[in-house]
C-alpha cells in the first residue's frame, strides 16, 4: 500500500512540476568559508579514528580549500558517513511521506522551486540551517490528511497560497527584503505548521 502511495505522489508530482531552466543545481552553488570548515572537520575526526591516513587528509585538505562549489566539498566527505549524517546536504529531488514521516534538515539547499507530498503522513522541513537557493522559495505542497512543518530561522517569512486566498504563517515582523517561502497547496484535509524561533527580549 505504502509503494503505491509512494508511486502515485511521485506522478502526481511530476505532473504539476514546471520545467525551470538556467538556475543552478544545488552542486553548482559557491562554497563558502563555514561550509569549507564544516567539511575540514569532518575530514580532521576521519584522521583521528584512523579512517584516513595523513597523506590522504594532505591530499583531501588541499582539494578543500582550492574547492568553488558545494558538489566539490561534498565528494570529500561521500566515504566517510552515511547519507544522512553528512555534513552537505545536496538532494533537491522532492520531499515525500507516504504513511510515515519524512524530514529534510541540517546543512541542505533548498532550491528555488521544491515539491512536497504528505498522503496520511508529516513532511518536516527544517531551514534553520539551510542554504536558500533564492530569496523566493515556492514549495508546491500536496497534502492528503497529511501535514507539513517548517521549522524557520529569524527573519524569514512564510506565506500559504490557495487558490482562495494568501495568509501569512510567520507571526514575527521580519525586515523589508527579507527571504521568503512561498507555500502553495493543493490539499484535501492537510495542514501547515510554521515553528519560529523563540521571540528576542528586548533590552531596557
Amino acid at each position: 500500500m505504502q509503494e503505491v502511495g509512494e508511486r502515485l505522489a511521485e506522478e502526481w508530482v511530476s505532473a504539476r512540476r514546471p520545467a525551470r531552466e538556467g538556475a543552478p543545481q544545488p552542486h553548482e552553488l559557491r562554497a563558502s568559508d563555514a561550509d569549507r570548515e564544516r567539511i575540514a572537520q569532518v575530514l580532521q575526526d576521519a584522521h583521528a579514528d584512523g579512517r584516513l591516513t595523513l597523506e590522504e587528509l594532505e591530499e583531501r585538505l588541499t582539494t578543500l580549500y582550492a574547492a568553488r562549489t558545494l558538489g566539490d566539498l561534498a565528494q570529500l566527505t561521500a566515504d566517510l558517513l552515511p547519507a544522512d549524517e553528512q555534513p552537505l546536504n545536496l538532494d533537491g529531488r522532492p520531499v515525500s511521506a507516504v504513511f510515515k514521516k519524512q524530514e529534510r534538515g541540517g546543512r541542505w539547499v533548498v532550491p528555488a522551486e521544491l515539491s512536497v507530498t504528505a498522503m496520511f503522513g508529516t513532511t518536516k522541513l527544517d531551514l534553520r540551517d539551510a542554504i536558500l537557493q533564492n530569496r523566493r522559495i515556492v514549495i508546491n505542497a500536496t497534502l492528503v490528511f497529511g501535514g507539513l512543518e517548517i521549522h524557520v530561522p529569524e527573519d524569514l517569512e512564510v506565506i500559504r497560497v490557495t487558490k482562495d486566498k494568501t495568509v501569512r504563517l510567520t507571526k514575527q515582523p521580519t525586515e523589508p527584503g527579507a527571504p521568503v517561502v512561498e507555500v502553495h497547496t493543493s490539499n484535501f484535509a492537510g495542514e501547515v505548521k510554521v515553528k519560529e524561533p523563540p521571540k528576542r527580549k528586548r533590552r531596557r
